[in-house]
């Protein structure tokens, strides 16, 4: 695998359980423990999650006593949405152009209904 940082965020974010994690970090600071609440997996499986997600720089971890909480870290997340938009942005000047395009279609239809009246 890649180790730019779009492909760690995008690889990260191809699991439907590390998904399922961000989502509840969006929410608050977590423990690993409430992390893996919600799964029928073990605690070390779920680490394995955190740590793709760390390595992808989506969570940190911090260390408040005995406590490590994991924190969502947006800014990976930022650079997808930049990355998305420039696509976002071709496939709506395609869409416009299309708009146009059948906008002329109808117009034609219409004046050639008009000429046989």
């Amino acid at each position: 695998m890649s180790d730019d940082p779009l492909s760690l965020t995008l690889s990260a974010l191809a699991d439907p359980t590390r998904r399922a994690i961000l989502a509840r970090l969006a929410t608050g600071e977590a423990t690993v423990n409430e992390l893996a609440e919600p799964f029928d997996m073990s605690l070390p499986a779920v680490s394995k999650h955190l740590k793709v997600l760390e390595r992808a720089k989506l969570i940190s971890r911090g260390r408040s006593a005995q406590w490590r909480p994991c924190r969502l870290e947006p800014e990976p997340l930022k650079t997808v949405d930049g990355w998305l938009g420039d696509y976002r942005k071709l496939w709506e000047h395609r869409f416009d152009r299309l708009e146009d395009y059948l906008a002329a279609i109808q117009k034609e239809r219409e004046d050639v209904k008009d000429d046989e009246e």
